[in-house]
């Protein structure tokens, strides 16, 4: 693609990168400043800005990040991906299984506000937690998890405070994975007073139960959370969390120079490797470089998301019957021709496993990335199947464009590459990504690149992608096949975890042979920790986990 660029006087450009150093001088002066104050301040760097502060639009990971400090929920998911207890200490479910009846904790406490009596953090009880779940269905907060109780929960009656320390959740039929969906940080637990007082505004004014307390927030420059004196969490000695005296988030757009604060100290970790810089840290094995030994910590881990390409196939939609796409072989073929390790290898520096499995990655109790057979690199079968679709040496296909946005447009270049060499002609296309999600949920794109990172760990998750009654999102292909419909739906019915999840497998499977997407690779986090952090645990769903953190 070809992009023109603006023309930038010099002296304007001088005094912009004047500003950003400026800036950058006064963030490393402010963290020097706190280790020699003796405080615990951990820094870290949102490049993307945080919108919002208010769970209820915790939509995306750096208001998923900054809203688990501040917040609780009733259950969370722990590090091998179990539910356990939160506010909630134990529960019940009824035998048939639509009444979940949650017995809370009677210490935990919301952070001290001036609309709480005496301008002390009040407890928090049942009724908080059916004003904070239904406040997110209601209609006039807008919230962007909604959906998360649609056709789930009971019409009528879906949250009952029973009494102070019991509350009851009502579902419409049995699903399985309405725990995991609690643990979301949309279900976040608020006071009603706070948020009834701030409106909208509740985005800048936030007040929970979490480790940390709101402290100031500077639109663009920084936002400052302080540790919770009265949080009810303690260690296995006794000690109460968290260990940190504050948390820093500075809002630098630009990666090079988030990592070179990180260098200078300035910053705690670093989430992810701009792809400018990976080859200096990383060999290609993924490995850290000798000279970057014991200068840094290298911490890897698989979390729960699927990098794809997806592949419209609804047949009535025009963009279909006139691509090449439409034959299921060619589908197949596409999945065939394209070397996952290679990309792996080369493109990504080892950060991902190879999805040569189904769509669901590892890590989930279902085991579908062992037991769900994928597509191994097998360039002559994909030609075989070029053959058997009327396409031999692909003469005669028209070409098919690719969308993707700009941090992966090497990605999808080299597919293109790999597909053109058993061919099929590609073209990629990068547009933004705000024009490419209004495509994928409109349905037109017809060819595009995706990634579904799970909401909550339960491969239903990902199965909800192909079930033909749910729109786009999360159906972008608009993939339907009756018997995927029929499996869907025993699922969401079956209590035994066994059965469950052989039916899950199937329809991995079911979706794999039928070829609507091409998986690339299952997704790895990956953090660059400063050597005097302890305590910093990854988890699957590469949530910030800041509780038990400690800097020597």
């Amino acid at each position: 693609m070809i992009v023109n660029k603006p023309l930038i006087h010099k002296t304007t450009q001088n005094r912009a990168n004047g500003l950003v150093y400026f800036s950058l001088f006064l963030f490393l002066l402010g963290c020097s400043e706190q280790r020699s104050s003796g405080k615990q301040v951990f820094n870290y760097n949102e490049t993307t800005g945080i919108a919002s502060l208010d769970p209820a639009f915790a939509k995306n990971q750096s208001i998923m990040w900054a809203v688990h400090q501040l917040y609780n929920t009733l259950v969370e998911i722990d590090s091998g991906l179990n539910i356990v207890p939160s506010v909630a200490k134990n529960w019940e479910i009824s035998a048939d299984r639509l009444v979940y009846t949650f017995h809370l904790r009677n210490d935990v406490f919301f952070h001290d506000n001036e609309l709480f009596p005496g301008g002390k953090g009040r407890r928090l009880v049942a009724s908080d937690i059916a004003y904070s779940l239904g406040r997110i269905m209601d209609k006039t907060t807008a919230s962007s998890g909604a959906w998360i109780f649609n056709n789930r929960v009971d019409t009528l009656q879906p949250f009952t405070a029973v009494n102070d320390s019991t509350f009851q959740l009502r579902l419409l039929r049995p699903f399985h994975p309405i725990m995991g969906i609690l643990s979301m940080q949309y279900c976040s637990i608020v006071p009603h007073e706070v948020v009834e007082k701030y409106g909208k505004d509740f985005r800048r004014h936030p007040c929970g139960s979490g480790p940390f307390r709101f402290g100031s927030w500077d639109e663009g420059e920084a936002m400052i959370f302080h540790r919770n004196p009265a949080y009810w969490e303690k260690d296995s000695s006794g000690r109460s969390l968290p260990y940190l005296d504050a948390i820093r988030i500075s809002f630098f757009d630009n990666k090079a120079t988030e990592f070179l604060q990180f260098r200078q100290g300035g910053l705690s970790f670093v989430n992810d490797i701009d792809p400018s810089f990976k080859d200096e840290i990383l060999t290609k094995k993924g490995e850290l470089r000798e000279q970057w030994k014991g200068k840094l910590q290298l911490k890897k881990h698989a979390y729960l998301n699927t990098e794809y390409f997806g592949i419209m196939v609804d047949e009535l939609n025009p963009l279909v019957k006139n691509s090449p796409t439409r034959s299921k072989a060619i589908r197949q073929a596409m999945n065939y021709a394209v070397n996952r390790e290679q990309l792996m290898m080369y493109m990504r520096n080892s950060i991902g496993i190879p999805a040569t499995a189904g769509f669901v990655p590892g890590g989930l109790p279902s085991h579908n990335a062992e037991m769900v057979k994928g597509y191994p690199y097998n360039p002559a079968r994909a030609r075989e199947l070029l053959s058997e679709a009327g396409f031999p040496g692909g003469r005669g296909l028209t070409p098919v464009k690719l969308l993707t946005i700009p941090i992966y447009a090497d990605i999808a270049s080299f597919a293109a590459r790999q597909w053109e060499e058993i061919g099929i002609p590609v073209q990629v296309e990068v547009i933004q990504k705000s024009l490419l999600l209004e495509q994928t949920a409109k349905s037109q794109a017809l060819f595009f690149r995706g990634s579904w990172i799970a909401d909550y760990p339960d491969a239903e998750n990902y199965m909800a992608m192909f079930y033909s009654r749910n729109p786009a999102p999360p159906n972008y292909t608009r993939y339907k096949n009756p018997a995927f419909d029929i499996l869907y739906e025993k699922a969401l019915l079956e209590t035994n975890d066994s059965l469950r999840y052989q039916l899950y497998r199937q329809m991995d499977q079911l979706v794999i042979n039928d070829a609507p997407v091409v998986p690339i690779w299952y997704d790895m986090a990956i953090h660059l920790i400063q050597p005097d952090i302890s305590g910093f645990y990854p988890n699957a769903l590469n949530l910030l986990e800041l509780r038990r953190t400690r800097m020597e």
